[in-house]
């Protein structure tokens, strides 16, 4: 399996495969030659990212409720008795396929040697046992 992570900043390289945008914000005067794919929906929401940013939040709580935002139900739920999209856990799923047959790249703004970074909390969720 080939899932990576970077910064959407870093040089772009043949082998980063599809690249994808994992963030709430594209960012002013960024190019969409940057990324083949945004997706917002799989980026903190504005208030975590909000609180994160002002260290409101330790590192790991951070990481622990932008995992269970992934996975919250949207209101389209509530209008379905059976099938539930139960957040973004077959978006999850898609990655997770296509990364077995070539390689995907998570990227957001942050410095490519950020620890601390949405992105990894989501390469590992992909990884999991838990889509």
């Amino acid at each position: 399996m080939m899932l990576k992570t970077k910064s959407v900043w870093s040089p772009i390289k043949k082998s980063d495969g599809i690249r994808i945008l994992v963030t709430r914000f594209r960012g002013r005067g960024m190019p969409s030659s940057r990324y083949h794919v945004w997706m917002p929906s799989l980026g903190p929401s504005e208030h975590l990212l909000k609180h994160g940013q002002q260290d409101k939040l330790k590192w790991s709580q951070f990481a622990r409720e932008y995992s269970k935002e992934l996975f919250l139900d949207g209101p389209v739920d509530k209008k379905c008795k059976t099938i539930k999209n139960h957040g973004q856990k077959f978006t999850l799923r898609l990655l997770k396929q296509l990364a077995k047959s070539g390689t995907v790249t998570l990227m957001c703004h942050c410095d490519e040697d950020q620890l601390n970074c949405h992105r990894h909390v989501l390469k590992r969720l992909i990884l999991s046992k838990k889509i």
